[in-house]
């Protein structure tokens, strides 16, 4: 089996591994990313519950159902960082008044607050990161991984 691995790896184009290697190392930092700006609201707090937070700031109360499958999560689990956030103070719950077996999350105040210092602290990671970068080259790097993320082919 490893061999069958080898021989196909050895059969891609070395430009084509290394976007694959790129594509790793920015999803890895991504991930890391998560896990400080997680730490920054609770340092228990699982990575997973920072994506509720976060989708919950992006997109406003919901059902606690929809925030699951927005972030395709199983509810199970879902019901579980819901529990943690609010335990922590983040998250709050009221019954949904078109569904009363379901409930509505929003994010608290403090939850808010949090969230606008995690951007703020995000934005400044990005910032340093591209602080050489001239307009040229962030407008391109920009172009490009609206064109990648969107699947378009030109």
């Amino acid at each position: 089996m490893a061999r069958s691995a080898d021989h196909e790896t050895n059969q891609m184009p070395p430009l084509w591994l290394s976007l694959g290697e790129q594509l790793n190392a920015l999803l890895s930092a991504s991930r890391a990313v998560t896990t400080e700006m997680a730490a920054t609201f609770d340092a228990d707090l699982q990575p997973a519950a920072y994506h509720v937070i976060q989708w919950l700031h992006a997109f406003g109360p919901a059902q606690a159902s929809h925030v699951a499958e927005a972030l395709a999560m199983d509810r199970s689990a879902t019901s579980r960082l819901v529990r943690q956030l609010k335990q922590a103070g983040l998250v709050e719950s009221r019954p949904d008044p078109a569904d009363k077996r379901g409930v509505i999350l929003s994010l608290t105040d403090q939850g808010s607050d949090q969230m606008r210092a995690a951007i703020k602290l995000k934005g400044e990671l990005f910032r340093r990161r591209l602080a050489g970068w001239s307009a040229a080259d962030l407008r391109l790097f920009t172009t490009l991984l609206r064109r990648f993320n969107t699947g378009a082919a030109d």
